[in-house]
C-alpha cells in the first residue's frame, strides 16, 4: 500500500497548520504551563483542531491522539498521531526551529508521516517502502560510519532522561566531529537528509517521534528507543546511520 492519499493529506496539513501558526505569531502568542510544565500556546490548539478536523472528515473511523489532547478511537486499526507544534519553546520566542509534526499508525506500526518545519523551508515526508522525501527528491542517511567523522545531534542535555546515561556521555559525546542541538525534530530530519550523522533524544512523548521514525527508517537509518526496541513509546529516541548504531548502543544501553 503507498498510503498516497494519507501522505497528500498529512502534508497539506502540515502545511495549513503551519501556516496558521505563522499568524498567531505575527499577533504575538504567550505560552501557559502543562501539567508536565511543557508550554502550549492557543497557536498549538487552534492547529491540532484544525488537523483533526480534517483526518476526521476524511478518514472518520481513524483514531487520533493529539499532543493537545485530541483523543479517539480507532474503528479501523489506523491511528494519526499529531504535534501541532513541535518546539513551542522555540516558536514562542521566534527560534525558526519549530516544526509540525503528523504521523499514521496502523496496527501499532508508523507507515506515513510528514514533518514540515515551515521557517526552515522543510517538507519532509515518507511511507513503509515507498521511502522518504524532501521538498519533492528522494534523501538517504549518509554512509558515515565512525564518531570521529560524525555529525552529533543532542536534544536536551537537561532533560530528565540524562541522568541514565551522564557518567558515560561526555567521553562518549568528546569523539564526534561536531556536536548540535537544533531541537528535537529539526536534528532528527537532519539525519534522515545525511546532513547529521547520530540524533539522541532522552525524553520524549509519541507525538514527538510519530514521523520521525519512519522518516529515518525509509532514508535507510536507525530508529529505535534506548533499549533497542523499535518504538515511539519507549519515551526516548535514537537515529543513526546503521554504522554508527553499535557505537550509539554503548551509550544508551
Amino acid at each position: 500500500m503507498t498510503y498516497a492519499r494519507e501522505l497528500d493529506l498529512a502534508k497539506l496539513m502540515a502545511q495549513e497548520a503551519a501556516a496558521l501558526a505563522i499568524e498567531y505569531q505575527r499577533k504575538g502568542v504567550t505560552a501557559e504551563s502543562k501539567a508536565d510544565e511543557s508550554p502550549v500556546t492557543a497557536a498549538d490548539r487552534a492547529c491540532e483542531a484544525l488537523i483533526v478536523q480534517s483526518i476526521s472528515r476524511e478518514f472518520p473511523d481513524d483514531g487520533i491522539l493529539g499532543e493537545e489532547g485530541a483523543a479517539r478511537e480507532s474503528r479501523s486499526g489506523r491511528k494519526w498521531i499529531v504535534d501541532p507544534i513541535d518546539g513551542t519553546r522555540d516558536f514562542v520566542r521566534g527560534i525558526p526551529l519549530w516544526a509540525v509534526l503528523i504521523g499514521l499508525e496502523v496496527d501499532g506500526e508508523i507507515v506515513a508521516g510528514a514533518a514540515h518545519c515551515p521557517r526552515q523551508g522543510l517538507l519532509l515526508w515518507a511511507a513503509k517502502g515507498y521511502g522518504a522525501w524532501a521538498n519533492g527528491s528522494a534523501i538517504r542517511v549518509s554512509d558515515v560510519g565512525a564518531p570521529e567523522d560524525a555529525v552529533l545531534s543532542f536534544n536536551g542535555f537537561n532533560k530528565a532522561g540524562v541522568s541514565g546515561v551522564s557518567s558515560s556521555l561526555m567521553p562518549w559525546i568528546s569523539r564526534f566531529w561536531a556536536v548540535r542541538s537544533l531541537g528535537g525534530a529539526v536534528d532528527a530530519m537532519l539525519v534522515a537528509q545525511g546532513q547529521a550523522d547520530v540524533w539522541i533524544e532522552p525524553n520524549a512523548a509519541p507525538w514527538d517521534l510519530a514521523p520521525l521514525k519512519i522518516l529515518v527508517e525509509e532514508a535507510g537509518g536507525k530508529f529505535k528507543s534506548f533499549d533497542g526496541t523499535s518504538t515511539i513509546y519507549g519515551g526516548n529516541a535514537y537515529a543513526c546511520t546503521p554504522a554508527l548504531e553499535p557505537y550509539v548502543r554503548q551509550l544508551v544501553s
